[in-house]
């Protein structure tokens, strides 16, 4: 017997303990409902604005350079050959790539998460009484404002996405389909996330990185322009929506009329750690060092764009291109050469003294001979290059620092920095502007801003000097003069404009979304590889199938999530 009642003693004890462990309140668990407060509802608004950059270096978004200026012709993949990180290789190639690659459902997947961390600090702050949060309209702009970057962001990468906002239930997601609403239409749902940013936003915050009324005009007036080229099932521009660019224009002359932003004296300083957050920064992406974390808020996404040298050590991807060193050259008048800009090779010559250039040129590429990051003692060397007989010997400029940079930070064996990365800047507006100018047959309006930005570039050589005081190349640069050096009609004008926005842009992820935009990316990208596969074997399988290559297909890791709910894009 009493054997009995102490097995059931320790048998009740036991269940006790186990209750009582069980019951306890989880330490370091935040509840559901906890989040629901204003302070905390705030903290969700940070952690939104702080999925701008958390992309990876295998799967980058800060810029698209692996999607834009990897596959628009103006950098190849660099790295150590076709293999390293292969899949931005086929993403190069085009007729390589595949619905299974997995770096495409990886980017995919972290703009989703962007858009989940939107979606949820929007279904709080909504339940908000703003008499408790005064700043419940502000953060609700800023929020949209967020979610429709991400969803820009997919749609020029993918085309057709699922439309998920806050109102969705969790429990629907997958009941929800790429195709529920219309190429047109999922434009009009990004459009009206920047609408109403704009009608929620204060014209200034108080708190840099935040964005504001005039940004999401600017944000506004870039999805409007892109919609406006209006696209069939097989990827083809079959119209150009006129009452689209009146409101591009009407945008933009409210965004210069607010004189809250202008071009920066020196096109480099858009570039310089020490310039970030300048008046011509629209929007920006907000990193940090020696903020209370191990290794700061880096700039991942390009933590493989630097060169093979000591200083640095890791590992040489995003090399321009042959071609887009070619197309900075300038005639006898100081114009583009247009049709025969990549008829000699200076790329292949080095020779920077004989003709002349853009200057630039030499704020984008590094190269051999010349200062790396405008210092004249530290002089880019072909030995920096990883693989020269692949890529040849250059470097991308425009998201590195320097060595002895303050915002530098090696993350072994990768580099990185915590300088900001501009998502528009003031002379992405005044080209939206000229853009929708020239289509709408107003290219004599369009003339002045496209020739202050070449008067800008004119006089941004300060800092482009070698040792001994010269310039580092022969610049020569000078504006649209109608009558005078060219014939100002709206196909020149055009022709100007591209140019302009490659030169302007070069290597900063915009340049193939461009050319799927105005609806010649095949013919370009074709033509691209009839001459550089010339120059880099690597290029020896590539090709642009027209109606297919102007998106990326829809992961297939997507598709058999959704269990075939989603459809794939037309051709692949």
């Amino acid at each position: 017997m009493k054997n009995i009642f102490l097995l059931i003693l320790s048998a009740f004890l036991l269940t006790s303990s186990c209750k009582d462990v069980l019951d306890q309140t989880p330490q370091g668990v935040v509840s559901d409902d906890d989040l629901n407060t204003p302070e905390n509802v705030d903290k969700m608004v940070i952690a939104a604005y702080s999925a701008l950059g958390n992309d990876h270096y295998t799967s980058p978004y800060t810029s698209l350079w692996a999607y834009g200026s990897i596959r628009g012709g103006d950098a190849y993949k660099g790295g150590d050959g076709p293999g390293d990180i292969s899949e931005f290789h086929l993403l190069e190639t085009f007729s390589l790539n595949r619905v299974d690659n997995g770096l495409t459902d990886e980017l995919w997947f972290r703009l989703y998460v962007g858009i989940g961390r939107v979606n949820d600090a929007l279904r709080r702050l909504n339940a908000i009484d703003a008499g408790v949060y005064p700043d419940k309209e502000i953060r609700q702009g800023e929020l949209r404002f967020l979610r429709g970057h991400f969803y820009f962001l997919l749609k020029v990468l993918f085309k057709y996405m699922p439309y998920i906002d806050e109102n969705a239930e969790r429990t629907a997601y997958d009941t929800i389909s790429n195709r529920a609403f219309s190429n047109d239409a999922l434009w009009t749902k990004i459009a009206d996330d920047f609408r109403a940013a704009v009608a929620q936003l204060p014209p200034n915050q108080a708190e840099v990185g935040r964005a504001n009324q005039v940004s999401a005009k600017a944000y506004l007036a870039k999805t409007l322009l892109y919609q406006a080229y209006e696209q069939n099932e097989k990827n083809e521009v079959i119209n150009i929506n006129t009452d689209r660019l009146n409101e591009v224009n009407k945008l933009c002359d409210e965004i210069i009329g607010a004189q809250k932003y202008v071009l920066n004296d020196d096109y480099g300083d858009n570039f310089r750690a020490q310039t970030e957050n300048s008046r011509e920064s629209v929007f920006a992406i907000q990193f940090s060092k020696d903020d209370g974390t191990p290794k700061g808020r880096l700039d991942y996404g390009h933590a493989l764009n630097y060169p093979m040298n000591q200083e640095f050590g890791c590992c040489g991807f995003h090399v321009p291109s042959h071609d887009l060193i070619n197309a900075f050259k300038t005639d006898a008048s100081g114009l583009p050469m247009f049709d025969h800009y990549n008829d000699v090779d200076v790329a292949e010559s080095g020779d920077y003294q004989t003709g002349t250039f853009d200057p630039r040129l030499d704020h984008t590429v590094a190269i051999p001979g010349k200062p790396y990051k405008y210092d004249p003692l530290f002089v880019f060397q072909r030995s920096w290059a990883r693989a020269p007989e692949v890529y040849d010997a250059f470097a991308s400029l425009k998201e590195a620092v320097a060595p002895d940079d303050p915002s530098f930070q090696k993350i072994p064996p990768f580099m990185s920095s915590s300088k900001n990365w501009d998502i528009i800047r003031f002379s992405d507006v005044m080209l939206f502007k000229a853009e929708a100018l020239i289509e709408l047959g107003r290219q004599n309006e369009a003339l002045p801003l496209i020739n202050e930005l070449r008067t800008r570039s004119a006089g941004s050589t300060a800092r482009l000097k070698k040792q001994d005081g010269t310039a580092s190349s022969n610049y020569h640069v000078a504006t649209y003069q109608p009558g005078v050096n060219c014939t100002w009609t709206q196909p020149f004008a055009r022709q100007a404009l591209r140019w302009e926005r490659r030169l302007e842009f070069a290597t900063e992820g915009y340049h193939f979304f461009d050319l799927v935009r105005w609806g010649i990316a095949a013919d370009y990208i074709n033509h691209y590889f009839t001459v550089e596969k010339a120059r880099s074997a690597h290029l020896s399988d590539a090709a642009f199938q027209e109606n297919r290559d102007e998106y990326l297909p829809v992961p297939l890791n997507q598709i058999n999530y959704s269990r075939g709910l989603y459809k794939q894009n037309y051709g692949w």
